[in-house]
């Protein structure tokens, strides 16, 4: 029996774009079943993601216009990563293999048969990942390349120039739902769970149509959620650098009573100055450190819903037909 797909799609503020992806996604749907790799009851599932502008409407209508369409609402916006876990728990019961992508079309979308046929070979996971970032503006390429440089560095086990694009099966799925955090970063949470895993390489395209969603602001969110949700070296960092300073400190205060007692010492306000606002600044970096992940502990504490869902294009009795 071929294997049951479901493409999971977020989608914010994607009325531009959504009306021609929708039917890049369905050709390669469609395709996957005429070629028999994956069964005909798979389906393409879009998660709105509380959007402000018509993306829901046109959801609706394209569940209504092609059964392999349907679509699921969050009651308000919660972020590309709660989206794609949303879509991810929802499809988890009901299909075998999974494959989360963008809507915008940057992600090359006939991937997808390398994904599937990986997954036949016997990989639980393969992760989509970018062997060109040409499109990029220097800045952009720059910046994501540091990213994952970035984390790796402090300890977070990601995959190189890989996004949100990839396969998962449904096995993995189940045991990912014990993971209970609020604090989302999928792919660096992936990789945790372990299982065979592999990659498909593809070129990253221009965006189709409309603006991206993802400036600069929520890409260095989204590197120190990485690094506070699931590493712990920026802690010790900070305490290896409070034991610098505590020890230059302490040869500074040899040196001033040395410096008195030998009748050395020079009245001055610069040093002073300088040393004030070295020792604060290291200070304020470090409680911010802290705060951030006092402030990801609180969060957790209080274990509220990672979403929630306000409207389906299916009802939830059929979940397992």
């Amino acid at each position: 029996m071929n294997s049951r797909l479901f493409i999971v799609i977020p989608c914010y503020n994607e009325e531009e774009v959504l009306p021609i992806t929708s039917k890049m996604f369905l050709e390669e749907l469609e395709d996957l079943i005429h070629k028999g790799k994956i069964s005909d009851n798979s389906r393409i599932l879009f998660v709105n993601d509380g959007s402000k502008d018509k993306t829901w409407e046109i959801i609706e209508n394209l569940a209504a216009e092609n059964p392999h369409f349907i679509g699921m609402s969050q009651s308000r916006n919660r972020g590309h990563q709660n989206a794609v876990l949303a879509g991810l728990m929802e499809s988890k019961d009901m299909c075998d293999i999974t494959i989360s992508i963008d809507c915008d079309g940057q992600d090359d979308i006939k991937a997808m048969e390398a994904m599937v046929d990986a997954y036949h070979d016997g990989s639980e996971v393969v992760y989509g990942v970018r062997s060109k970032r040409d499109t990029d503006t220097f800045f952009k390429r720059f910046t994501a390349e540091s990213f994952y440089k970035l984390l790796n560095k402090m300890g977070v086990e990601v995959v190189y120039n890989h996004a949100d694009y990839r396969l998962i099966s449904a096995r993995v799925l189940k045991e990912f739902a014990n993971f209970k955090e609020v604090n989302l970063f999928l792919r660096g949470m992936i990789p945790l769970v372990g299982f065979k895993s592999t990659s498909v390489y593809y070129e990253r395209h221009e965006r189709i149509a409309g603006e991206s969603h993802y400036p600069l602001s929520k890409m260095l969110g989204l590197a120190i959620d990485g690094i506070t949700s699931l590493s712990i070296k920026p802690i010790r960092l900070i305490t290896g650098l409070g034991i610098g300073v505590s020890i230059l400190s302490f040869i500074g205060v040899i040196w001033a009573v040395i410096s008195q007692l030998t009748g050395h010492a020079v009245t001055g306000w610069a040093s002073t100055v300088c040393l004030v606002c070295f020792m604060g600044g290291v200070q304020l970096i470090c409680l911010g450190v802290l705060g951030e992940y006092i402030g990801k502990i609180y969060m957790e504490v209080k274990a509220r819903p990672r979403y929630i869902i306000s409207e389906r294009t299916w009802e939830e009795k059929d979940k397992d037909k």
